[in-house]
Parts: structure tokens; C-alpha cells; sequence
């Protein structure tokens, strides 16, 4: 097993036997940066970002919930109702108007970038002087410097630890812990089937490239960068990342990328249309004519993998997107 993923499943056997205590408040958490300090489990919540929204529906707190906002795939099915009861603030990031206009009790954020130090939709000192907690998932703040480069740069590689810490804090504001225990217990699972698909391939020479979207479709890509999330999806099921820049979604010309030319092309599909190349039926007709991307061995070999954008990022999906990875590689059979 890989170096990086190799403590990953230690105590995954024994997990379930811990006992998960019930909140006691006042509640005092470190969350990136700031001190946050809940007096009972909050009873509105806001939510900035499709993966945040999907954590809370998984540990059954959905109706607690009162707004949404920045999607980028539909909701999965098992909480389409329950999404249909919130109100949707906006397709991408809201106003900070129509956030507090909900009277939250606490503001769940996906990425920095919507609430930080130049949160586009507002900074946590705004939230704060009203009384209102913002918490932002640690995958997006932890070993990362998100005031270079576009989407951030990666100080350290992502952990999976963020994304678990993500869940049992949100399950502890909630005092709902012994779900969270058994959302990461579950998802742990799941990680460790997906390595286990994986393994024997001998794909030491195999590599991919993650294409997110662009901003014009003959315009350089945004693709996965080297210490991000796609990159330890990839590096956990024995894949080699293509891109080395230590940016989350640095933008790279198509003659570099062809030049390396992966194994696998991974693309994201997504709902959202705020870039052309958003539509993966687009991207898939660009790469199959473009005369410099249409010659990579992936395209003539049809080595491309679709997975929902959310599916890219630090969610409870990124475990959907492990299990369609290590699909592709186990059907996958290396040349002679």
C-alpha cells in the first residue's frame, strides 16, 4: 500500500466499538483559525457550498437547514426531498444579505474563498459581529494558502483526515455523534474496498489528468493540481498525477498536458453553467476534435472517466468518485 495511505484504515476495525458521549454546552471548537463557541445545538443553519449542504443531510440534521446555496451537480437521490423542502439562497454564491435574512444560527462553508479573508460572499469577522458562527470545512483551510492563486495553493497534501474531522465536528455542534461516528465509519469502508479494487493492477506507470473545467473551451484547462483532492484520489488507487503545480486548479495549456499524456483522462461533469466547458458533453467533443488533444492515447483509446464535479472535491461523494476510479482501473488492461 502507498506511504501516504497507508495509516489510513489503522483502528478502521475498531471504530464502531467506541462509544460517542452527547454533546456538552456550552461548546468550545477550534475551526480554522477561529474559536467558535455554541451554547445548543443550532436550530437554523445556512449552508455556502454543495458539500456542506450533502454533510448535513447524511447526519440526519437536513431539517435544521433553512437555505442553500453554491451547486455545482444535482443532490444525490436519497435526499432529493429533503432538499426540496430548503430554500435554494442561489445556484452559486449568495449575497450576504440573503444569508443573514435567515436568522442562522450557524453558516456551514464549503471553501474560503466564499467566507474568509476575502469572502466574496462575506468574511467570518462580518458573520461574527452578528452573533452568527461560521464554520468552514478544515479539507479547504488546513496546510493550504487560499490567497494564492485562483482556487488556492497547496501548502501540504491534502489529508483525509480533514474530511473525516469535518464530519465529527458538524456531528458534535449537532450532538448527533454517534451518526457521524458511523458516516465516517461507513465511508472509511469504502475507502479501504476501493484500494482493495485497486490493488494488483500494477499501474506503477499509469497516470491521469483531472479536467474540472475552463473558462472558454480552447482556453487552458483547470486542471487537478499535484498536493489537491483529485490528487489523492488518484495517488491512493496507484495512479501518477500528470500535473505537478502545488495549486488546487492551476490552468494549463493543452500542448503541456498532451505532451504527458495520461493513461486516463478524468473529466467533471456538473449542473451548474457558469463556464462552456462546464458541460461534459462539451468537453467531451472538444477533446475528440481538437487536433492537438484528439491524438492523446486517452482519447483514441477511450480511457475516459466522468465523475460528478462535488465528486472532486472534500464531500461525502468523493467516496462515489473513489469507487468509479478504481472501476475504471480494474477494467482496465495494460499493454503488452
Amino acid at each position: 500500500m502507498l506511504p501516504r495511505v497507508s495509516a489510513l484504515f489503522t483502528g478502521l476495525g475498531f471504530c464502531a466499538l467506541a462509544h460517542a458521549a452527547p454533546t456538552q454546552y456550552p461548546l468550545t471548537l477550534q475551526n480554522c483559525g477561529s474559536t467558535l463557541t455554541f451554547q445548543q445545538a443550532p436550530a437554523r443553519s445556512v449552508t455556502i457550498g454543495q458539500a456542506a449542504t450533502e454533510m448535513l443531510y447524511a447526519l440526519g440534521v437536513g431539517d435544521n437547514v433553512v437555505g442553500t446555496s453554491l451547486w455545482f451537480n444535482r443532490v444525490l437521490p436519497q435526499y432529493k426531498a429533503q432538499n426540496d423542502s430548503v430554500e435554494r439562497l442561489a445556484d452559486n454564491e449568495p449575497s450576504f444579505e440573503a444569508v443573514i435574512a435567515k436568522r442562522p444560527q450557524l453558516v456551514a462553508a464549503e471553501l474560503e474563498w466564499v467566507v474568509g479573508p476575502q469572502g466574496v460572499v462575506g468574511t467570518r469577522e462580518q458573520f461574527h459581529e452578528l452573533k452568527i458562527p461560521t464554520y468552514l470545512l478544515p479539507s479547504d483551510c488546513e496546510g493550504k494558502d487560499n490567497l494564492v492563486g485562483a482556487d488556492g495553493t497547496r501548502l501540504e497534501p491534502f489529508r483525509i483526515d480533514t474530511l473525516y474531522k469535518s464530519i465529527r465536528q458538524l456531528a458534535e455542534i449537532f450532538d448527533v455523534q454517534a451518526r457521524g461516528q458511523q458516516l465516517n465509519d461507513e465511508l472509511k469502508a469504502r475507502l479501504a474496498k476501493s484500494v482493495a479494487t485497486a490493488q494488483g493492477k500494477g499501474l506503477k506507470q499509469a497516470s491521469a489528468l483531472v479536467w474540472f473545467s475552463s473558462s472558454e473551451m480552447a482556453s487552458d484547462p483547470y486542471v487537478a493540481g499535484h498536493k489537491g483532492i483529485p490528487e489523492f484520489m488518484l495517488e491512493t488507487l496507484g495512479l501518477h498525477n500528470v500535473v505537478q503545480s502545488d495549486e488546487e486548479w492551476p490552468a494549463v495549456g493543452w500542448e503541456t498536458l498532451a505532451k504527458a499524456n495520461p493513461t486516463f483522462l478524468v473529466i467533471a461533469r456538473m449542473d451548474r453553467r457558469r463556464y462552456p466547458a462546464d458541460d461534459h458533453e462539451k468537453k467531451l467533443a472538444f477533446l475528440r476534435s481538437d487536433p492537438v488533444t484528439r491524438n492523446m492515447d486517452a482519447v483514441k483509446n477511450n480511457r475516459i472517466i466522468i465523475i460528478d464535479a462535488l465528486a472532486l472535491q472534500a464531500s461525502i461523494r468523493m467516496f462515489d468518485g473513489l469507487e468509479q476510479l478504481a472501476g475504471a482501473i480494474d477494467g482496465y488492461d495494460r499493454p503488452k
